[in-house]
């Protein structure tokens, strides 16, 4: 029960105003460049000199890319690779005296007012949409880029200096590719071979329907008691020269133009290197001939040339020319007709 003496009086809320008092906005304090003529142009030239030695900054980051060695003997500076050092302190110097140069300029020379702005729906009104571009157009006059031609243009020269460094440290990817990636180790008379255990296949041994995973002999021999091929040689040899080898019967296969003599008793190698985005293909339905890379569902049809029947992947399977040698082994005829692997720019 409710207590209405008056000893007991009830606090209400005014629902009609705010809550709580606005309190106003401070008094205004101009600045010291905005009353002294000497202190804005010193300002203004303080900030210019900022993009200035951005500037420098970025060219130095070019010279020490070009200076300082890198690999099997780099230059060593107290430790430290000097052409990371260098490369480090003299892009972060460019950023950050372009930065420091931005906060100086909206702190001492662009309009300084004190606003207020109520909270409004997610959507503005049509009426606001016009103010805010009036806004922007004001804040760009008021910022005074286009009567101040040194900070202006010195801050375009620091950001287009910017671009240098990109182009720079977009040759430092490698050396390119050249015609590498044309063309695989396979070459005539290499055995196909299992890819674990490396033993050769012979047509007895491939039943109808079956896959199996298969790579370039040569990955399996020596010279001189050393492999031909390891370390990362052998890994881009292998993830290149990858395939797979499948059986069907021979009535089912309608080999193009040029092909017929591509397989052995309708045993046929392809590439086991996705045309899309180059994930490995092992997934084989023997009863359509349908090969499907698990990534994303791109499926070749390897009784008619491994042409795309699905999916993202835009060229067919490579194939493999095969035959059997003297000894009775399944060996290539010669390398792929064209790239394994993705598309890319030079690709024909």
């Amino acid at each position: 029960m409710s207590d209405h003496s008056p000893g007991h009086d009830v606090a209400t809320v005014d629902t009609v105003g705010d809550p709580i008092a606005d309190p106003g906005l401070h008094e205004h304090q101009p600045r010291p460049t905005d009353v002294d003529e000497r202190a804005e142009k010193r300002a203004e030239r303080q900030i210019a000199a900022l993009f200035g030695v951005s500037t420098i900054f970025t060219i130095l980051f070019v010279v020490s890319y070009f200076v300082f060695k890198v690999g099997d003997e780099p230059t060593i500076i107290g430790g430290y690779g000097a052409s990371n050092v260098a490369l480090g302190v003299t892009l972060g110097m460019a950023l950050l005296l372009i930065g420091i140069a931005a906060i100086q300029w909206a702190r001492k020379l662009m309009s300084d007012v004190e606003i207020v702005e109520m909270r409004h729906p997610a959507r503005s009104s049509d009426e606001d949409r016009e103010i805010a571009i009036a806004s922007f157009k004001q804040g760009v006059d008021d910022s005074g880029i286009g009567r101040r031609p040194l900070i202006r243009n010195s801050m375009l020269g620091a950001l287009a200096a910017l671009g240098l460094p990109a182009i720079v440290v977009l040759r430092d990817l490698g050396p390119l590719p050249g015609d590498k990636l044309a063309r695989t180790v396979w070459t005539r008379g290499m055995r196909v071979v299992n890819d674990v255990a490396g033993t050769p296949i012979r047509p007895e041994d491939v039943e109808i329907g079956q896959l199996i995973n298969a790579e370039p002999g040569v990955f399996f021999e020596e010279k001189d008691g050393e492999p031909l091929y390891e370390g990362a040689r052998l890994q881009q040899a292998k993830a290149k020269a990858a395939a797979i080898v499948v059986r069907m019967r021979p009535s089912d296969i309608t080999p193009a133009p040029g092909r017929e003599n591509w397989g052995v008793a309708g045993i046929l190698c392809y590439s086991k290197i996705c045309t899309h985005v180059g994930c490995p293909i092992s997934l084989w339905e023997q009863q359509t001939h349908h090969l499907l890379c698990p990534c994303h569902q791109s499926t070749f049809d390897l009784a008619d040339n491994g042409k795309v029947i699905f999916g993202p992947a835009a060229r067919p399977l490579p194939q493999l020319p095969i035959m059997v040698d003297s000894e009775g082994y399944l060996v290539a005829q010669r390398d792929f007709d064209e790239p394994v692997g993705p598309s890319y720019w030079e690709r024909g």
